[in-house]
């Protein structure tokens, strides 16, 4: 589950124009979400159909990058990079600013894990 909780956050930092473009201008720093709202974000994309399918997308790209080597595949990852931008703007700004937010917290500690723990049911769907 860490992994999928840092992939996601990583999808969405390396697409900088979903971020700017659900900030409105220049970043700012999401609020740290409450248990409540990260349950509320991962019950949406659960029940919409569209929204778990690109999340789940959205996880598939994040390994491809992952294992790409960037220097030798530039235009590959920049690719995958764009297609993953699509992907995270299907999921909405909810769950953009809810993953920017998660930035501020430690995914050691107890509310870490147990946000991970939230999380783990949304990559289940995954499977």
């Amino acid at each position: 589950m860490k992994l999928k909780f840092v992939i996601a956050a990583a999808v969405l930092a390396a697409t900088p124009a979903f971020a700017q473009g659900q900030m409105g201008g220049p970043q700012q720093k999401a609020p740290k979400p409450t248990k409540a709202q990260v349950q509320q974000v991962v019950q949406s994309v659960v029940a919409d159909k569209s929204k778990l399918q690109a999340y789940c997308a959205l996880g598939k790209l994040q390994q491809e990058m992952s294992q790409l080597d960037e220097k030798k595949d530039a235009k590959k990852a920049e690719e995958l990079a764009n297609q993953a931008d699509a992907q995270a703007q299907k999921l909405g700004p909810e769950f953009g600013t809810m993953m920017d937010g998660l930035d501020e917290v430690d995914p050691n500690s107890a509310e870490g894990k147990e946000y991970m723990a939230i999380l783990e049911n949304l990559d289940k769907q995954c499977k």
